[in-house]
């Protein structure tokens, strides 16, 4: 089965490369950076707000009120989208600031005469992730593919908790953004527990929530992991850096790549898993598992502030 397919979502993006279908893929969003092979792709969205020099702080203010005018805060390049005309669109309705308004879509699609299939991501745990690879694997042709990937993953996932299991389990509070504070919800407090810790503040399945400093006090964190939506790891750090953080809090900081491994729904979040376990546990590191972990080269994908 040959196919032209538009992601409209990052996480879309990685799955469909995963599953051996870039070639088939004739369009992404202009956040789609991974696998690098995305880079010469045609790019359907572009961003409404300037993100790339505000703070925090500044991006939070925009960010509201771009949705509360447009219900979005990126725009879909429709002209294009008639041009390319896909077979199938992947998005997604679950987050306004993850991805192009789920009802532009669905208007842009009509000029399309009931052609393009429209296909809605909306995992909200690992388990419902690994269910968006088996559904978009049937769409296109590629089930055998799609059931291999989710073996492979499993098996990760099962490795890691094997690794942590009888260990004490220090208390975590996964940050998502930092300024307001924000909790990080859905699928990051599984990953927490999987990896070998006690989320704090998160919970599991539901939306990130605004918190107050003094709530993150009383929750008595031992490691904080800074994972703000859609930070790399090097601005996750200069963010940091600028920020005024929790005075009175004593305990590990670090800080980690969000971006690729912790906010999009796509299969690189077992390898956020992997890194979490090395943060809570790095003895995992020594002794014969050494040459059976994938994180073996320290601080490769997270960097400890304090």
């Amino acid at each position: 089965m040959t196919m032209r397919i538009c992601s409209l979502l990052p996480s879309g993006t990685e799955i469909l490369y995963s599953l051996g279908l870039g070639d088939q893929v004739v369009a992404v969003t202009h956040e789609c950076d991974y696998p690098p092979e995305t880079a010469a792709k045609p790019r359907i969205t572009e961003d409404l707000i300037e993100q790339g020099r505000m703070t925090s702080v500044e991006i939070d203010h925009h960010v509201s009120s771009n949705i509360g005018r447009h219900g979005t805060i990126y725009r879909l390049k429709q002209d294009l989208l008639e041009t390319l005309e896909p077979d199938l669109i992947v998005t997604q309705e679950l987050c306004e600031v993850c991805a192009v308004s789920y009802k532009e879509v669905q208007h842009a699609a009509r000029v399309l005469e009931g052609r393009t299939r429209i296909v809605s991501l909306e995992p909200t745990t690992l388990n419902e992730m690994l269910e968006t690879i088996l559904l978009v694997g049937e769409l296109t042709g590629r089930k055998d593919a799609a059931l291999e990937k989710v073996q492979e993953l499993n098996a990760r996932l099962q490795r890691v908790r094997e690794r942590v299991r009888d260990r004490e389990r220090p208390r975590v509070y996964a940050m998502e953004w930092l300024d307001p504070p924000f909790s990080a919800g859905h699928w990051v407090p599984e990953m927490v527990e999987i990896a070998g810790g006690h989320e704090v503040l998160g919970k599991a399945g539901l939306k990130s929530e605004r918190i107050t400093p003094e709530r993150i006090l009383e929750a008595q964190p031992e490691i904080i992991v800074l994972m703000p939506c859609g930070f790399s790891l090097e601005r996750t750090v200069e963010e940091y850096r600028r920020t005024r953080f929790l005075p009175g809090w004593s305990g590990q900081l670090y800080a980690v790549d969000g971006s690729s491994y912790f906010n999009r729904s796509g299969p690189r979040l077992i390898d956020g898993v992997e890194i979490l376990s090395e943060i809570f546990h790095p003895s995992l590191l020594d002794g014969p598992e050494r040459g059976e972990n994938r994180l073996n080269e320290p601080n490769r994908n997270f960097k400890k502030l304090s």
